[in-house]
């Protein structure tokens, strides 16, 4: 069976973690990613570490699992674009691509004549999408963007963490994450239209715009009410009890998403009256009573194990999980099952092998397809340059001692 984006080529021009999210995304559905690295250097992220994958003799490499995270499915090429004889060679590439994908600041690629109003004449069908703090308009286009500051900026450390506690970020690097996201998402959307018109196009995409976009119903309750939410840590703003609570042995999660199932929560637990005082009868009456509500529960939740509340109440139909820790998440069976866990040939390691975190997404007739482990530096130069330009050996090795390549 053949993956969905198979056929297709991408010029990766990306670093760090939203470009190549994405470009890990397409390569996954099947398409052929070129992932362009500085001769020498490679994607900055390859130093991000410990930990490193462990080489043969135990000790590091030099590729780190954070570079790992996010580069599967990928041929690493290396070319200087700073050259002009690397300018050369990345348009000829180009010309043999469907989509470019880039992060660089605002118009930085512009200056090695790699801008999209440079390329788009003579590739008229190309889809490039450009990645950047902020945009490619706005009074903050030209600054540098960064996870951190997106979640900060666009509100989302406003409502992470506890009440009386300071702003916290998301412990992943969320904003990066969801703009790769967006981002494939447009180039999809892109490629239909192109299929529709012939056309290709520019999409912008900025790190803020992004983080605003998924503030979600937090964002709307704002809109809606002209009322700041406020940190609830672990609480939900809209619905009670949706809460972490004590248990025998730990923490429960106990999600609570309507009057209903809160009744069948109040039966299992033992205190069927909490259900018919009027304090608690509806959601809306919990939410605005959860001071009240929250300070019983405790007391409640600590008769039982985290496992009879997680089983019992899967049985009645009310959500309820363990909060895991990562070697639990990774042991867990219903992870398991649903490969989330995947593991890759990595010749040069210590295990020949790497685990990975597997796509969620399970497609009926075009499966994921994990054709790569994530590349070495320039692994895929030599194999690139000669099938898509037919460039000789020496050749190669000519572009090579210039540093070109």
């Amino acid at each position: 069976m053949t993956a969905p984006l198979s056929g297709l080529r991408v010029f990766d021009l990306t670093r760090i973690l939203a470009g190549p999210t994405c470009t890990q995304l397409l390569g996954d559905l099947g398409a052929d990613v070129i992932k362009v690295e500085r001769p020498g250097q490679g994607d900055d992220t390859r130093k991000w570490g410990p930990p490193f994958v462990p080489g043969p003799d135990g000790g590091d490499t030099t590729e780190s699992a954070y570079f790992l995270s996010a580069n599967r499915n990928k041929r690493s090429l290396s070319i200087d674009i700073s050259k002009p004889e690397g300018q050369v060679l990345a348009k000829r590439l180009i010309g043999f691509c469907d989509i470019l994908v880039e992060n660089f600041k605002v118009g930085n690629l512009a200056r090695y004549g790699l801008g999209y109003d440079d390329l788009k004449d003579s590739n008229p069908g190309l889809i490039y999408c450009s990645i950047t703090g902020f945009g490619q308009t706005g009074p903050y286009a030209p600054r540098a963007g960064y996870d951190y500051l997106a979640q900060g900026m666009g509100g989302m450390m406003s409502l992470t963490g506890e009440p009386a506690g300071e702003p916290v970020k998301v412990g992943i690097g969320i904003a990066d994450i969801m703009c790769g996201m967006y981002a494939s998402s447009a180039i999809l959307a892109a490629l239909h239209h192109r299929g529709m018109t012939g056309q290709g196009q520019h999409i912008d995409l900025g790190l803020l715009d992004t983080q605003v976009a998924w503030l979600s119903y937090e964002g709307s309750n704002y809109l809606t009410s002209g009322e700041i939410p406020k940190r609830q840590g672990n609480e939900h703003p809209n619905i009670v009890p949706y809460k972490v609570m004590p248990c025998a042995d730990g923490h429960v999660i106990i999600a609570v998403g309507n009057d209903a199932q809160f009744a069948r929560f109040c039966c299992f637990a033992g205190c069927p009256e909490l259900a018919e005082d009027e304090r608690f009868q509806t959601n809306a009456s919990r939410v605005r009573n959860r001071e009240a509500l929250y300070a019983m529960l405790p007391d409640i939740t600590r008769q039982k194990t985290q496992k009879a509340w997680v089983e019992g109440l899967a049985e009645i139909g009310v959500p309820s999980g363990p909060v895991n820790t990562l070697d639990q998440v990774f042991a867990d069976p219903q992870v398991l099952a649903r490969d989330m866990k995947i593991t890759m040939p990595y010749p040069g390691s210590q295990r020949t092998e790497v685990d990975l975190i597997g796509n969620p997404i399970k497609f009926s007739e075009t499966p994921v397809d994990y054709r790569f482990a994530p590349p070495r530096a320039g692994q895929d130069s030599d194999s690139i340059l000669e099938e898509l330009l037919d460039i000789s050996p020496e050749e190669r090795a000519r572009l090579r001692g210039k540093g070109v390549i």
